[in-house]
């Protein structure tokens, strides 16, 4: 199966990290997290989405989030020891991860950056993350999604 290139660079990210990436096409796309679950036929709950947000106008930051939950923007300022926190904009999103939203991978970003995994993601043993581009996605046990992202497990969601 031939993947797009944003997905290729997942793939390469997790042979750089030790852990085999198996993308999954879903031409009709996974680009939000009900879209996700319906073309895996997983719960909406083990989509652990990805998603960039900005602390104080100036660093951007990541949350794995379950796909059944929102994020908490007060709570994730405080837990990020920040004034505030805001989603951050599509062009802030690519720049500090490589990566267009809808399609953001867990790992593989252009430049570091500190991220959090909300507690709720516990539910499950195996996720779904995206692949990179809003067609892909793959599935990866939770705990080595945090291992191999050094993740702070946190409380953000609402």
């Amino acid at each position: 199966m031939r993947i797009p290139e944003a997905s290729q660079r997942v793939v390469d990210a997790g042979q750089v990290l030790g852990f085999v990436v198996d993308i999954h096409l879903f031409p009709e796309g996974t680009k939000t997290s009900q879209d996700a679950a319906d073309a895996i036929g997983c719960e909406l709950s083990a989509i652990a989405k990805s998603i960039v947000l900005t602390l104080d106008d100036e660093e951007q930051t990541v949350v794995f989030a379950s796909g059944d939950t929102r994020i908490d923007l007060e709570r994730l300022a405080d837990v990020a020891g920040a004034e505030s926190a805001r989603r951050a904009t599509l062009d802030e999103a690519r720049a500090a991860t490589g990566f267009a939203a809808g399609g953001t991978p867990p790992f593989g970003y252009s430049s570091p950056c500190r991220v959090f995994a909300d507690v709720a993601l516990q539910r499950h043993e195996y996720v779904w993350s995206a692949g990179g581009t809003p067609t892909t996605v793959f599935p990866i046990p939770l705990q080595t999604l945090v291992s191999l992202t050094g993740a702070v497990w946190a409380e953000v969601a609402q």
